[in-house]
């Protein structure tokens, strides 16, 4: 089957019975019980978006084992053997500001538990990657440990985006808040942020979600339709220090990096020659 705009219908679908079936197993009392103990999270929006040098780019890189377009990224993947909590420690010795994971178990390989596990590895903030369509997933996320979350707006109508958000700042989660296409970008703009601006940041994607292809140009092609775009993050198709420099000259300085960074035998080391590519 190709990847296409049915592929996100199918895994909403499955995430809203998965959600249903989650939520009997786990009632909401004890969810708030486990976010009442939880630590505070770390603040994911200042580490993305303070820049120490005019030049640095803040790298959110992934924790991705799998997707329905490309299948296991690497055979080594595969199994019991695959160590979240590994790789993060790579990412963050090579320079990363935070940490994406991919929880989605179905589609993506992921786990709810690769949370603690990357988080008890690495002293930076992480964002739990998945498919959150109701607000018993944010208390989840953040009884997990996860310090932000990912709202596709694609997946979500205005209503529920925006319960979404106020619940998210409520519970001190950083909000991305992903886009695909020029239609979404002008929905979600004005909400951006909602409803403190500390706890939001608008991420464009350079997948096409009826093709699955993936072009850089298409963040450059939006950019200007965003005012500030210090909170503005590029996620998929960047691969080389080039890149890096074609989204920093036109004013974004945070990207997400995923497959290209977990198709490399040694993802940390794929991160710091993107980030340093001088060095040895």
């Amino acid at each position: 089957m190709r990847p296409s705009l049915d592929t996100l219908r199918r895994i909403v679908e499955h995430k809203t019975a998965e959600v249903a079936a989650a939520k009997q197993r786990t009632p909401f009392r004890e969810l708030e019980a486990m976010v009442a103990q939880a630590e505070p999270p770390r603040n994911f929006f200042a580490a993305v978006t303070k820049h120490p040098t005019p030049d640095h780019v803040a790298v959110i890189a992934e924790i991705k084992r799998q997707s329905p377009s490309a299948g296991l990224i690497r055979p080594e993947y595969q199994g019991e053997g695959f160590a979240p909590e590994s790789i993060a420690g790579k990412y963050a010795a090579s320079g990363a500001a935070a940490i994406s994971c991919l929880t989605d178990e179905r589609f993506f390989g992921g786990h709810l538990s690769f949370i603690e596990r990357v988080k008890s590895a690495v002293p930076i903030p992480v964002l739990r990657k998945d498919f959150i369509i109701d607000p018993w997933q944010l208390w989840e996320s953040r009884a997990a440990g996860a310090d932000a979350v990912l709202l596709i707006a694609e997946c979500l109508d205005q209503s529920t985006m925006l319960d979404l958000l106020i619940l998210a700042q409520q519970l001190q989660l950083t909000a991305l808040l992903e886009v695909h296409d020029v239609e979404n970008l002008l929905r979600v703009r004005p909400h951006v942020g909602f409803p403190h601006p500390g706890y939001g940041l608008l991420g464009i994607n350079n997948r096409d979600l009826a093709t699955m292809r993936v072009d850089l140009q298409h963040t450059l092609r939006l950019v200007d339709m965003v005012e500030d775009r210090s909170i503005l993050v590029s996620e998929s198709g960047i691969q080389t220090p080039a890149d890096l420099a074609k989204l920093r000259q036109a004013g974004v300085r945070i990207v997400l990096v995923g497959e290209h960074l977990m198709k490399q035998k040694d993802p940390g080391a794929a991160l710091a020659g993107l980030l340093n590519p001088a060095s040895p």
